[in-house]
This record gives C-alpha cells, sequence and structure tokens, in this order.
C-alpha cells in the first residue's frame, strides 16, 4: 500500500486555509485534503503561534475556523533545536529556517508556501511549492482516474 505524501504547512498557507471566503481556494483545500486523509499533514509549534498570532490581530473571527481544522489535520511537531539548524545554514531565511529544518526532520515530501523565495533546500530530500502548484502536481497524478468506467460506473 501506497502512504499517503507527507507535507509541511508554513503559517501563510494556515492562514490563508482558515480565513478563507471560500471552500475553493488552495490553501483550503490542502487542509481539507489532510482533514479526509489523502495528505498527512505537518507543521511546527513556531508555525501554529504565529498563525494564532496573526489571525487575534488582523482576523480574530477566524480563530474558530483555525483552531477546528488544525485539530481535524495537523500534526504539530516540536521546533528544531538551535544546534540543529547549523546544518542548514543558507537554506533559508534566517528567520524561516526552523521551519525547513522542523520540515525535513518530520520527513516530510513537501513545504507548501506561498514564500517560496525564503527556501533555497540544496538536495532533493523536500520541494518548496505554493498550495496551487502542490494541487496541479496532485491533480495531474490522479488524472488516470478520470473516466467513469475506472470507478466502476
Amino acid at each position: 500500500m501506497a502512504h499517503r505524501p507527507r507535507i509541511f504547512l508554513d503559517a501563510d498557507v494556515i492562514f490563508a486555509g482558515s480565513a478563507a471566503p471560500s471552500t475553493q481556494g488552495a490553501s483550503y483545500v490542502v487542509l481539507l485534503m489532510g482533514e479526509i486523509t489523502l495528505l498527512d499533514c505537518f507543521t511546527s509549534i513556531q508555525v501554529m503561534t504565529e498563525v494564532e498570532r496573526n489571525l487575534a490581530d488582523k482576523l480574530p473571527h477566524a480563530l474558530a475556523e483555525f483552531r477546528l481544522l488544525a485539530k481535524r489535520c495537523l500534526t504539530v511537531v516540536p521546533d528544531p533545536k538551535t544546534t540543529e539548524l547549523h546544518a542548514f545554514v543558507g537554506q533559508a531565511d534566517p528567520k524561516d529556517l526552523p521551519i525547513l529544518v522542523a520540515a525535513v526532520q518530520a520527513n516530510c515530501s513537501h513545504l507548501i508556501t506561498f514564500n517560496t523565495r525564503h527556501f533555497m533546500p540544496i538536495d532533493d530530500k523536500i520541494v518548496v511549492q505554493r498550495p496551487g502548484e502542490f494541487l496541479q502536481k496532485i491533480r495531474s497524478q490522479l488524472s488516470f482516474l478520470s473516466s467513469a468506467e475506472e470507478w466502476g460506473d
């Protein structure tokens, strides 16, 4: 049996998904895929703190949705220790380095963020993509399911 993709969500993606005006935005869809167990979604304590703070400041009405989504679809991993960051210096903006390291430590294949330019991993252990790009990849991989005959209809 194939394993579900393990993805790490950055704060901007969780924020956008929690505050989405509709259920059609890419960030919301990624979170929904985690909720229905098509993906294993991870994030870190640092990210959760940032999302909570930003929503409280900018969109306090979205806090309840954020907490519900987080409970249903996110696994929160510890922040990496400062000593664990050294091996990754130069692969992300300094403030985003703990996010990249947490994603790698969680064995995620993808880091989903709108700030792709902040992350420059030097090997292929992790792919950094925007939510829409990630969904396009998933859709293209599932395109073989397009005919109803394959579903037994």
